[in-house]
């Protein structure tokens, strides 16, 4: 066991905010893995009824949330079990290990999916609030509106060509990626995302939603709970925002674009 419950071992006067601001940076970690709720409506505009949509996504986010908390769980513990402080970002690779090669590539390839996956279903809002706001600015372009029927080789279906689809979504995927590329310190990025978007998406608005809907009386004991609940969480985000911003800044004094960074 590498790891102790005191943390990492500095002088008193380093110890303070040399944990602290890891502590932080984790938080906006932590964060970045619940911030799902921004596509739950468009999921439960797809699923089917009988039973109802919402029964359905209950037991959906339950053994969503349920699994995402034991698998991080279980990477962190562990983690921290086998390199103490030293826990790299990167489990598969930070740490210097790199055989056998072929379960760094499988390890790599689901990886891949994974993101392919994610990145298109949480694209997908973005894709189609654009896509709607120059449709209606723009109600004549032709380029906008105009869809071409493109014929598969060998007997295959037709598709829908749209250039102004074609020609928005590339140049953001091409954006995306090349952002991501300068940016190499992975983790503190993924808790400035994290922070910025845990409180307002995952929280206050599904809150104020809740609230509005059962009708739940101001100043009752429910209406407080859930608001004392809501301001507990932002104090969480602004405290992950500033930790990963530290780590953004103490990244950029060692900054090299197009490099890896733990």
């Amino acid at each position: 066991m590498e790891g102790t419950a005191g943390g990492m071992l500095f002088s008193s006067n380093e110890f303070e905010m040399a944990n602290i601001w890891p502590m932080f940076q984790a938080l906006g970690n932590i964060a970045f893995a619940y911030s799902f709720s921004m596509i739950l409506i468009e999921i439960q505009d797809t699923v089917r009824s009988p039973p109802p949509e919402t029964v359905t996504m209950k037991k959906a986010n339950l053994m969503g949330i349920s699994t995402t908390t034991l698998f991080y769980m279980l990477c962190s513990c562990i983690g921290y079990a086998a390199f103490g402080d030293a826990a790299p970002g990167n489990l598969l690779t930070g740490f210097g290990f790199y055989e056998p090669y072929w379960l760094i590539d499988i390890a790599n390839v689901c990886i891949v999916v994974h993101l392919v996956g994610a990145f298109q279903v949480f694209t997908q809002p973005l894709f189609a609030f654009v896509e709607e706001w120059a449709s209606c600015r723009y109600p004549k372009n032709q380029i906008i509106h105009k869809e071409y029927n493109i014929h598969l080789p060998l007997n295959g279906p037709s598709v829908q060509l749209n250039l102004f689809r074609l020609i928005w979504r590339t140049t953001f995927v091409i954006f995306a990626t090349l952002a991501s590329m300068l940016l190499p310190f992975f983790n503190d990025i993924l808790g400035v995302l994290g922070a910025l978007a845990f409180w307002p998406l995952t929280v206050y608005f599904p809150i104020q939603m809740h609230i509005a809907q059962s009708g739940t009386q101001r100043w009752s004991r429910k209406w407080i709970c859930l608001q004392l609940l809501s301001a507990i969480c932002l104090l969480v985000s602004l405290a992950a925002l500033i930790g990963s911003l530290q780590g953004v800044v103490e990244d950029l004094k060692i900054y090299k674009p197009f490099e890896g960074s733990a």
